[in-house]
């Protein structure tokens, strides 16, 4: 597939991910959104950020645990609870969080155990 994103070509694979990762931007990440029928609010683009800060650090993904731990002791006490936070998660991203965030943050795609 391509996105022409501000009159540049970018190339994804048939899933939409991207084939050279240096072409992510915030307005791929929206085109790919907007293409996919889903508005990006403050809290995607937290995740989305978080994604590609741990993958720059740790050269690897986080998983769906890993986030919902480290996140969600930071997001106030309606979130203290795991599985409250993972529900809020799978609302902003019901297809599949881990991989449908991966795929916005311009990261590889997620293995089936993460």
């Amino acid at each position: 597939m391509q996105f022409n994103v501000n009159d540049k070509i970018i190339e994804t694979d048939e899933q939409g991910f991207l084939l050279d990762p240096d072409d992510w931007n915030e307005d791929f990440a929206r085109a790919l959104a907007q293409r996919d029928g889903v508005e990006l609010y403050v809290d995607h683009w937290e995740l989305i950020w978080y994604f590609r800060e741990y993958y720059q650090e740790c050269q690897s993904l986080p998983t769906m645990r890993k986030m919902v731990l480290e996140l969600g002791k930071h997001r106030g006490p309606h979130f203290s609870d795991r599985k409250a936070y993972e529900k809020h998660i799978y609302g902003l991203f019901p297809a599949g969080p881990v991989y449908e965030i991966c795929k916005l943050a311009g990261l590889p795609m997620p293995q089936p155990d993460t």
